[in-house]
């Protein structure tokens, strides 16, 4: 029944999210947790590592759900399911699409769904930011609760990270390979020096 479960949800996930993986974050947000099958914080891990890892980022995460939930065929239900609606679409659209490329109609339709697409990989930033940046649980009721609650570790290699790149545009391999370094640094060693 799992199996079945996880190939229904990731062909939707797979049909219905336009704009690549990073607009499918929010609708993968939306699925996995409400499923139970990860929590958000969970799920943000797994995006960290499916985003650091070799291959397609929407591939990588189903595969890894689906790892998680049903072994090894899980995996493979889930990433069959993911790529098939997008295997299936583009050979339709392969077919036809120069005829109808310079279709009003089509052109429209693009033009509309930009926005959106742009729109979710907002709220897949903001999700990641969230669930990154504030501690789980903690209860926010004045600003001074809201300071409280932030990771600064974390806050402070994103800040790093991102001086990082758009001041010398640091190929995005190097970026991942130092904020791994200083992951290691702020939570690795400097805890073990500080706690003996």
């Amino acid at each position: 029944m799992i199996y079945l479960e996880l190939f229904i949800t990731f062909f939707k996930i797979g049909l219905f999210t336009i704009g690549g993986g990073y607009a499918m974050i929010p609708l993968i947000q939306q699925e996995v947790v409400a499923h139970g099958w990860l929590t958000l914080l969970e799920l943000t891990d797994f995006i960290a590592v499916a985003e650091s890892t070799p291959g397609p980022f929407a591939v990588n995460i189903a595969t890894f759900v689906g790892m998680e939930m049903g072994g090894l065929a899980g995996a493979l239900m889930t990433t069959t399911a993911v790529v098939l609606p997008s295997f299936i679409i583009i050979l339709f659209i392969a077919k036809a699409f120069t005829n109808f490329q310079q279709n009003k109609w089509v052109q429209g339709a693009l033009y509309g769904m930009r926005p959106v697409v742009i729109g979710l990989i907002a709220a897949a930033v903001w999700l990641l930011m969230v669930s990154g940046f504030i501690i789980k649980g903690a209860e926010i009721h004045a600003v001074s609760d809201f300071f409280a609650s932030l990771h600064y570790l974390e806050i402070i290699i994103f800040m790093i990270g991102s001086f990082v790149y758009f001041r010398f545009r640091l190929h995005p391999i190097k970026l991942i390979l130092i904020s791994a370094g200083l992951g290691m640094v702020f939570f690795g060693v400097l805890p073990m020096l500080f706690n003996g």
